[in-house]
């Protein structure tokens, strides 16, 4: 096991990771941007450097700031958490140059997964399935309009080299496509440098169902089960669980053995998900006719993912431990031909912001105490007297329940939530507090238009 680790994040993923670290008896070093110099994270790291201020171009994302930091305290590993700098590739060939390990996948497998085009054709060569859509960028807007055309509208226009539910755009017709194609294209520039347009069918209705993977040190892949993540604003999820109340023991068999073959087919390493639209088995759905389990690949996040915990809870796994070990060389902790879930989890995204339309609300936290009980985890970013900031991402911390099954884990998500006591900031707890007794949530017949159905 590698004795020392800088984790090259903040917040409460910052903590989740120090938290194993320490466990495993590694010592754990953070970096930190200036206004988060009072942050939880940075008192709980054995050493903490300040890399620049709150601008992440100059803190978080300073690729040589970090690595002068890993220098000076003599870091052997990198961790990246996710966000940042988690899916550089380059960043991740830096860190293995400069003789350190780097906690994630080789850095071709990101680069392999990290355009969607590139992916999609790589999927389909595996034999993964993915849905109708363009095989290179769509050069023009003439040649997005022809592209439609043959696959069918209503169509999604996606930056190529976008990710975290950005830079898309949704076109029934011709009309639609010529504003959405310049929208999409402009964003795509300004946000990722690279201006490539994806044409790909859409469906109106559908679930956002996810797989574990985890590449082994001897070179095997394993799926740990799926993830349904169909509850989101802004295609950006808010709630997660496992395992999907829309999932048969059939299709998930078909799922994991399709999750296992992409892995496989860039030579994964370590923890990533690969994300698959399923098209729900109901009458009033486009695409595949009724009883059909049709689904398709989405995208692979070469990271640790935001909704690990849930996993963890189903699983008996901590993935961060997992992370560690497959850097290190070394077997994982669990048995991969015994792998079997037990029970039901759910992930609540607490989030600094409106709970009706969702806009950022930071702040001064006056009051923060959080949920206890069995089976109730909080991993937070902050604690009472902390600010939150508009210089980064809204998420506060993540609530996650466990129960014997769905049922159970629902009820001690409402107490949990229902006791979660947090003043000062904009905080979406009262939209949790509704979807626990939304009867569409509550039946798991559920798809990624819910959040807007309730609004």
């Amino acid at each position: 096991m590698i004795e020392s680790l800088l984790v090259a994040n903040r917040g409460e993923i910052a903590r989740r990771i120090i938290r194993t670290a320490k466990r495993l008896g590694v010592r754990a070093i953070v970096v930190h941007s200036e206004a988060d110099a009072g942050l939880p994270f940075v008192a709980e790291a054995d050493e903490a450097v300040c890399v620049g201020p709150a601008n992440p171009a100059q803190s978080y994302r300073n690729v040589e700031a970090i690595l002068a930091a890993a220098k000076s305290t003599g870091a052997q590993a990198i961790h990246p958490g996710y966000g940042f700098l988690s899916e550089n590739a380059e960043f991740a060939r830096t860190v293995a140059a400069s003789g350190l390990v780097w906690v994630g996948p080789g850095a071709d497998a990101i680069t392999a997964m990290g355009d969607k085009i590139n992916a999609r054709n790589l999927m389909a060569a595996a034999g993964v399935p993915v849905a109708p859509g363009t095989t290179e960028p769509a050069a023009d807007l003439d040649a997005a309009v022809v592209a439609a055309a043959g696959i069918g509208y209503p169509v999604m226009v996606k930056a190529a080299a976008g990710g975290g539910g950005m830079g898309m755009g949704v076109a029934t017709d011709e009309a639609a496509l010529r504003t959405e194609y310049d929208k999409v294209r402009a964003f795509a520039e300004r946000m990722f440098g690279d201006g490539s347009v994806l044409i790909e069918r859409y469906f109106p209705r559908v679930r956002h169902v996810e797989v574990q993977i985890l590449g082994l040190a001897d070179g095997r892949v394993v799926a740990l089960g799926e993830r349904e993540c169909s509850v989101q604003r802004r295609n950006q999820k808010l709630v997660e669980e496992s395992p999907s109340p829309a999932v048969s023991p059939e299709l998930r068999e078909r799922l994991l053995a399709a999750a296992v073959r992409a892995g496989e087919a860039v030579g994964y390493r370590n923890a990533g998900t690969v994300e698959c639209l399923l098209v729900p088995n109901r009458r009033d759905v486009e695409g595949p006719g009724p009883g059909s389990e049709e689904f398709f690949f989405l995208e692979m996040n070469t990271r640790l993912q935001v909704e690990h915990p849930v996993t963890e809870y189903v699983y008996g796994v901590d993935l961060v431990e997992e992370q560690l070990r497959v850097a290190s060389g070394l077997a994982p902790t669990f048995d991969p031909d015994a792998l079997a879930p037990r029970g039901h989890a759910i992930e609540l995204r607490i989030n600094a912001e409106d709970p009706k339309r969702f806009l950022p609300g930071p702040g001064v936290i006056r009051t923060w105490n959080e949920p206890t009980g069995e089976g109730v985890r909080v991993d937070s970013g902050y604690v009472a007297g902390n600010t939150v900031t508009p210089f980064y991402d809204s998420l506060m911390a993540k609530l996650i329940v466990s129960g014997g099954d769905r049922a159970e884990a629902v009820e001690r998500a409402r107490a949990a939530v229902a006791s979660f006591e947090i003043a000062g900031p904009k905080c979406n707890l009262p939209f949790f507090a509704e979807l626990l007794e939304n009867e569409e949530f509550l039946s798991g017949d559920y798809d990624t238009g819910i959040v807007g159905r309730m609004r």
